[in-house]
């Protein structure tokens, strides 16, 4: 069976020897980027399953790689961060991250996140070959992992395009932001709730004509989301 390859990119030694060390004792295999630049490098002639992208790093950051991997890869990226304000995170998953963890960490964490990260890869890969989803404008091409609005294609990271399939295989239902966290994310996010508003923000930006009077997902405040497909 083929090794899951996964792709360290940190500039700080002991962080670097603890993740390979206990990322090998579970049979993954590891490269190592010790700056921004090489990590873009390796992950366009890599190839990798899974991204740990620190980003604070020497010549190029890790916010700016991360944006450049998502130029010609949709592969989990995990962002590793020092910074635990808000906005630092926030801006990780803008420009396409689909986790964080923020340093220091423990391990088991690291490993539960790693885990979490490759089994929605898999869920995602399992989708009907031939289902689509249409309705109002909206199409998404679930075998291709496409979206388009009004005939437009619409760029959207995994994290985004696994929070749309969610809500629109569930049209007309409110779905509470912990059954959302667990499908997306996995289980063990104690922000929850912060998570999934920022990623509906950013998801609304993408696919609604007006984010601030949105048409298809609606929010119902005490409990939850619901997507609502247009008759237009």
């Amino acid at each position: 069976m083929k090794k899951v390859r996964i792709l360290v990119a940190e500039d700080e030694p002991r962080y670097i020897w603890a993740i390979q060390t206990n990322l090998e004792a579970r049979h993954y295999e590891v490269l190592t980027a010790t700056d921004g630049q090489q990590a873009v490098q390796l992950a366009a002639d890599e190839q990798p399953d899974l991204i740990l992208l620190d980003i604070k790093m020497p010549v190029v950051n890790g916010y700016e790689a991360c944006r450049r991997i998502r130029e010609f890869s949709t592969v989990p990226i995990i962002m590793i961060t020092a910074m635990a304000e808000e906005a630092n995170k926030v801006l990780g998953l803008d420009l396409g991250a689909d986790d964080y963890v923020t340093k220091p960490f423990s391990v088991p964490e690291l490993l539960a996140r790693v885990r979490a990260a490759l089994r929605r890869t898999e869920f995602a890969e399992g989708a009907p070959p031939d289902s689509t989803f249409e309705a109002g404008g909206l199409r998404v091409d679930f075998a291709q992992h496409r979206v388009f609005v009004r005939g437009q294609e619409v760029e959207l990271t995994p994290t985004e395009y696994r929070l749309l399939c969610e809500l629109v295989k569930q049209p007309g239902r409110v779905l509470v932001s912990d059954y959302l966290t667990e499908r997306v994310w996995g289980s063990g996010y104690e922000e929850g709730d912060k998570l999934i508003r920022q990623a509906i923000h950013r998801l609304r930006r993408k696919i609604e004509a007006d984010p601030r009077r949105p048409e298809y997902i609606r929010t119902r405040p005490g409990l939850g989301y619901v997507f609502l497909p247009s008759e237009s």
